[in-house]
């Protein structure tokens, strides 16, 4: 058994209110769910305005499967417009 996990430090250059982080943080987190069936939560900076960071974690048998499955999942927050990666992390175990 392979777990992988991926976490983002994110900036949040447009949110001018913790409302506006949130609503972006969990889209962010809910598509991430949906589309790749991974665990996500927000783990650090939960009252900084516009700073966010997110873990991602699979588990599977194989660890090329999990090395699919994130490196999917980076590619979307890569992708997303209102967030920016400051930095990012991914292990196995």
């Amino acid at each position: 058994m392979v777990i992988g996990l991926a976490v983002w430090e994110l900036h949040l250059p447009g949110c001018a209110s913790l409302k506006e982080k949130r609503s972006v943080v969990k889209s962010l987190k809910d598509r991430l769910h949906r589309q790749f069936n991974v665990s996500v939560a927000e783990t650090e900076y939960q009252d900084v305005l516009q700073r966010a960071e997110l873990a991602a974690c699979v588990v599977s048998n194989e660890r090329r499967h999990a090395e699919s499955v994130l490196s999917s999942a980076d590619r979307l927050v890569e992708a997303e417009s209102e967030a920016r990666i400051i930095n990012s992390t991914t292990t196995f175990y």
